[in-house]
C-alpha cells in the first residue's frame, strides 16, 4: 500500500470516528410531540374540570379543549439521528432542552414546578373570567381540576370555560356554538393572553381530537400556520375579551380575526 493510500485510509477512519462520536453523543435538545387535550367543559377522571358554586351555572354544549405537548424527559438522551429524523417529520419538533425544562434537574422538581404553574394559571384564569363578568370571588367559588397536566398554557381555555358556564355569549347561547374548539395561551388577571410555545404541535393534537377551530396567541400565528392541519381554522387572540368576541362573531357569521398576514 502506497503512503498516499495509507494516509487516505487513516483520514477516512478518523472522519468515520468523528461521525460515529457525533451520532452517539447526547445533545442538549428535547424532541416534542403532540400531547393530550382535555375538554374544560367536561369531566376529567370522573370529576368536572370546572365546578362553580354560589351562583347558577348553565348547561353547555360543544367543547373547549386545552392542548399540550409531550417531550422527551430531562434525563433522556437525544442524539443526532433523533434530531435529523424530527426535522423531517411534521409531528415532531426539536426544542432546546432549557426551553422545555427551564427549571429543575430531575423529573420530580420539574413536575412540582409545572404543578405550581398550573395552579397559578387556574387562579388567574378564574380572576380574569370573574372580572369580565363583574363578579366577585367572595360570592363565586370556582374549583378547577385537571390531573396529570402542568404548566401555564391552559389559562385562556380555563377562563373561557368559566365564562361559558356562567354567561355563555351573554344572550343565552353557548360560546362554542356546539363546535369543538381548542386553543392555548397563558392569561393574567386582567385577561391578557400570552404566548406559550409548541403551537404547531398543539394544533395537530387539537385536530386529532376533533377540533375545527384553534385559538392562538396572535404573536404565535406564524408558528401555528407552519404545520396547520387540514380543516383547522386559526383565530388569533390577545385578550379574553377578544377571544369571547371572536367566538360570538364565529357563531353569528360576523367578522372573525384571522392569522393571515399576522
Amino acid at each position: 500500500m502506497s503512503s498516499r493510500a495509507r494516509a487516505l485510509l487513516v483520514c477516512t477512519a478518523l472522519v468515520l470516528a468523528v461521525l460515529v462520536t457525533a451520532a452517539l453523543a447526547p445533545l442538549p435538545y428535547s424532541v416534542a410531540y403532540p400531547g393530550v387535550t382535555a375538554n374544560v367543559l367536561g369531566d376529567d377522571k370522573g370529576k368536572p374540570v370546572i365546578t362553580v358554586s354560589g351562583v347558577r351555572t348553565r348547561d353547555t354544549s360543544g367543547q373547549l379543549r386545552m392542548t399540550s405537548i409531550t417531550a422527551t424527559g430531562p434525563d433522556a438522551s437525544v442524539h443526532l439521528p433523533d434530531v435529523v429524523r424530527a426535522w423531517f417529520r411534521t409531528d415532531e419538533a426539536v426544542m432546546p432542552r432549557d426551553s422545555v425544562y427551564p427549571v429543575g434537574n430531575n423529573t420530580e422538581e420539574i413536575a412540582e414546578h409545572n404543578a405550581e404553574q398550573m395552579k397559578q394559571s387556574q387562579e388567574t384564569a378564574t380572576h380574569a373570567a370573574l372580572n369580565r363578568l363583574g363578579k366577585s370571588a367572595k360570592d363565586v367559588k370556582v374549583t378547577l381540576s385537571l390531573a396529570d397536566i402542568g404548566g401555564p398554557s391552559a389559562g385562556l381555555m380555563f377562563a373561557l370555560g368559566i365564562v361559558d358556564k356562567l354567561d355563555g355569549d351573554g344572550a343565552g347561547h353557548d360560546l362554542t356554538g356546539g363546535r369543538t374548539i381548542a386553543g392555548t395561551g397563558t392569561i393574567d388577571a386582567d385577561g391578557a393572553v400570552g404566548a406559550v410555545g409548541g403551537v404547531a404541535l398543539k394544533t395537530q393534537a387539537a385536530r386529532r381530537d376533533g377540533a375545527t377551530v384553534f385559538l392562538v396567541p396572535r404573536k404565535e400565528c406564524t408558528d401555528a400556520r407552519a404545520e396547520l392541519p387540514k380543516g383547522m381554522r386559526l383565530i388569533p387572540v390577545t385578550t379574553l375579551d377578544g377571544a369571547v368576541d371572536a367566538l360570538k362573531a364565529l357563531n353569528s357569521g360576523g367578522a372573525v380575526p384571522s392569522c393571515t398576514g399576522a
